[in-house]
């Protein structure tokens, strides 16, 4: 039987290949987005009226549950125990892409490009929105829940405006994506609740999405 002596730098390269072939897979990032259907209504809606168009909306502060303030993926696993997912992650921290998809809803919701997460971008008088997610419930396959304490803050010394809002969708596959949607409807119906008392104190603003 022939033998074949093999020197130290071909050992290394069969070594580095072994380990390039059995490398862990790279993760998956994901972020929320608006809403679709509402940005599609907007687009088809008459002129705002100028008021609502001048309307000045600071989202913030928003709060997640600590549990889910995480890079990963926080999923609930039909034995009630709790999945943390390394190779779905989010793409920033979850409670930033809250407020920045809540301000966006918002202002197609309102009819308005003065929306923002950032409050030294507005000109008084101004409404705040504080958002508070006491719970986001995902499960794969089956749905997301979130519940969400707000309160509508006009300008001046007016009345604040308290809301609770539990927004529950359905989730069609296993897949990640189709859970961030999920995400996403629910972000959605708590910003129309948002809208919704907005324009109640606010009469004159327009509606982008009735």
């Amino acid at each position: 039987m022939n033998r074949r002596n093999l020197t130290l730098p071909a050992v290394l390269a069969v070594a580095m290949a072994c380990l390039a072939g059995c490398s862990s897979p790279s993760p998956t990032f994901y972020a929320l987005r608006a809403d679709d259907a509402s940005a599609a209504t907007a687009s088809a809606s008459p002129a705002v009226p100028t008021s609502a168009a001048a309307l000045d909306v600071v989202v913030g502060p928003v709060t997640v549950p600590d549990m889910v303030d995480r890079p990963q993926i926080v999923t609930r696993n039909p034995d009630n125990t709790i999945q943390m997912n390394e190779f779905a992650r989010w793409a920033t921290p979850l409670k930033l892409d809250v407020g920045r998809v809540v301000a966006a809803d918002l202002a197609k919701r309102l009819g308005t490009a003065h929306v923002s997460t950032f409050d030294g971008a507005a000109t008084p008088p101004v409404w705040r929105v504080r958002v508070d997610i006491t719970r986001i419930d995902s499960v794969l396959g089956d749905s997301v829940t979130i519940d969400a304490q707000w309160v509508v803050r006009p300008p001046g010394h007016q009345a604040l405006t308290l809301g609770h809002t539990v927004a529950h969708e359905q989730v069609t596959s296993q897949d990640y994506g189709a859970l961030v949607d999920a995400h996403d409807r629910a972000l959605a119906t708590i910003s129309a609740d948002i809208a919704a008392a907005i324009r109640a104190d606010h009469p004159t603003v327009g509606s982008a999405t009735e």
